[in-house]
C-alpha cells in the first residue's frame, strides 16, 4: 500500500451469543455465561479495516462497549504511526487511567482498540500478525513495551538479550509452524453443566482428534468432581494430561484441601485456584501442591501482577489472555517476563474469538521470544469459530499457523447483524432464518 490509511471512524457493536442455553462455558463461578464481544471496527479512507474486541460473558457488555467508544479521540483522524507510542498514550492518559489504573473495563477497552490497530497494521503489511511480529527486529519489539514498573524484574537490555538469543533459529521455527502447527489442548469435554455421558463421549472424541491434554472444570461439589475425574481418567487412561480449572472458586486453604482430594486422578495442573489478585496465596498453593502445577492468567489484570507472580513463584504455567490486559503490546511484555523467569506460556482461549487471537501471540512467542515449544499448549474450545472470517484450524490436535493477513479478529457481517444485542434476530426470538428477510 503506497500510503498509510487514515482512520476515519471507530465503530462499536454489542454482540452476544446465548451459550447459556446449552450450558456451554459453564463452570463453578460462571454457571450461565452468554459469551459476548464488545466489538470494534476501525474504518479507514482505504479499502481496509481493523477489527478487535473485548470478551465478556453477557451482562455488562454494553458497559464494555461504551468504554471502547470513549477511546475514539485517540485514533480517529490519525494514521497508523508508532504503535508503541500510541499504546502508551492511551494507557498513560491520566483521566482514563484513574478508572483503573491499568485494569478493569477501561484497560480491556484499550486492549480491544490496540488489537484492532494491530489487525489493521498486519493487513497493511500483508502478513498474519504472528509472522509480522516474529520478523521484527529485537529493537523494534522492545520499543513496543512499557517497562514502567518492570525494571526490577526485567530491563530493556535483558529483553533485548532474550530476543537476540532467539534470532538465529527464527526462520526454522517459522517453517516448523507452517508445516506442523502448534500443540493445543481442549476444554470442550469439561464444562461443569455437562452430564456424565456427554463427558465420557467428549473425552473419547478429544483423544480421537489427536489432543494430548484436556481440561475439566471443578470446584462446585467435591463428590461430583471426584466422579467426573474418575470418568475422565478411565476414558483417557494413565499418563494422559488432565488439567483442572476452579475459576477462582476457593480460598487458599480450601484449594489445597480440595486438590489433595483429587490427587489420585493425577491432575496435570490446577488453574485459577483462588483470586487472580492473590499473589502470595497462589505461592502458598503452589508450594503445597507441588508437583501438581499451578496455572493462572486469564483474569490477571496487568503486567505488574504477572511480574509479582513470577517473582514470588506463584505459578508454573503462565496463561496470557489476548483481550484482558492492554492488548498485543502488554502481552509482549508478559511474554518477555515469562522468558526471563523460564516459565512456559500456555495461553487462555475459548470464549468468542479468543482462540483466533491468542494463537498469533503463542506463535510469536515460539518464533521470536522463548524459542521453545516444550510443555506449551494453547487452549482450544470448539464453539463459535464459524462466526469469524478467518477461523482457527485444528488438525491432529494442533493449531495450524494462520496465513491470512491480520489478527484473525474479523467477525462475519451476518453474525454481527444476527447476534447484535438487544435488537438482533436471535435476541428478538426470530431465529437465524429471519436474516434472509433483513
Amino acid at each position: 500500500m503506497s500510503r498509510r490509511p487514515l482512520i476515519t471512524a471507530l465503530e462499536t457493536h454489542d454482540i452476544r451469543f446465548p451459550t447459556s442455553r446449552e450450558l456451554d462455558g459453564s463452570d463453578a463461578m460462571n454457571p450461565d455465561p452468554d459469551y459476548s464481544a464488545a466489538y470494534v471496527i476501525l474504518r479507514t479512507d482505504a479499502a481496509i479495516e481493523g477489527h478487535g474486541f473485548a470478551f465478556t460473558i453477557g451482562r455488562g457488555n454494553d458497559v464494555q462497549t461504551a468504554a471502547i467508544k470513549a477511546l475514539a479521540p485517540f485514533v480517529v483522524g490519525r494514521r497508523l504511526d508508532d504503535l508503541g507510542a500510541l499504546y502508551k498514550e492511551m494507557v498513560h492518559d491520566s483521566q482514563l487511567r484513574w478508572l483503573g489504573p491499568e485494569k478493569g473495563v477501561m484497560h480491556m477497552a484499550i486492549s480491544a482498540v490496540v488489537n484492532a490497530l494491530w489487525d489493521l497494521k498486519a493487513k497493511i503489511e500483508g502478513k498474519p500478525l504472528w509472522l509480522l511480529l516474529g520478523e521484527m527486529a529485537p529493537e523494534e519489539i522492545v520499543s513496543l513495551v512499557d517497562f514502567r514498573y518492570l525494571s526490577d524484574a526485567i530491563t530493556q537490555r535483558e529483553a533485548l538479550d532474550i530476543l537476540r538469543r532467539a534470532e538465529p533459529g527464527r526462520a526454522e521455527r517459522i517453517a516448523r509452524l507452517r508445516s506442523g502447527g502448534y500443540a493445543a489442548y481442549t476444554t470442550s469435554p469439561g464444562w461443569l453443566g455437562y452430564d456424565d455421558d456427554k463427558l465420557r463421549r467428549l473425552c473419547k472424541e478429544a483423544m480421537d482428534l489427536g489432543f494430548t491434554q484436556i481440561k475439566l472444570k471443578v470446584g462446585a461439589d467435591l463428590r461430583d468432581d471426584r466422579r467426573r475425574m474418575r470418568i475422565a481418567r478411565e476414558v483417557c487412561g494413565p499418563g494422559f494430561r488432565i488439567a483442572i480449572d476452579a475459576n477462582q472458586r476457593w480460598d487458599v486453604g480450601s484449594a489445597i484441601e480440595w486438590v489433595n482430594e483429587l490427587k489420585e486422578f493425577e491432575p496435570y495442573w490446577v488453574e485459577e485456584p483462588t483470586s487472580p489478585d492473590d499473589v502470595l496465596g497462589h505461592a502458598v498453593i503452589a508450594r503445597a501442591l507441588a508437583p501438581i502445577k499451578v496455572a493462572t492468567g486469564e483474569h490477571v489484570q496487568n503486567r505488574v501482577v504477572f511480574k509479582q507472580m513470577l517473582q514470588a513463584g506463584s505459578l508454573s504455567i503462565l496463561q496470557i489472555d489476548s483481550a484482558r490486559v492492554g492488548g498485543v503490546n502488554e502481552n509482549i511484555a508478559i511474554l518477555l517476563l515469562a522468558a526471563k523467569f523460564g516459565v512456559p506460556v500456555c495461553p487462555h482461549a475459548g470464549g468468542v474469538g479468543l482462540c483466533e487471537l491468542v494463537q498469533h501471540l503463542a506463535m510469536f512467542d515460539y518464533v521470536a521470544v522463548s524459542g521453545s515449544a516444550q510443555d506449551r499448549v494453547i487452549e482450544y474450545v470448539d464453539h463459535l469459530h464459524e462466526h469469524f472470517v478467518d477461523p482457527v484450524v485444528i488438525e491432529n490436535g494442533r493449531y495450524q499457523a494462520p496465513e491470512a493477513p491480520g489478527f484473525s479478529a474479523a467477525m462475519r457481517p451476518e453474525s454481527i447483524a444476527e447476534y447484535a444485542y438487544p435488537g438482533g434476530p436471535v435476541w428478538l426470538g426470530a431465529g437465524s432464518e429471519a436474516l434472509e428477510s433483513l
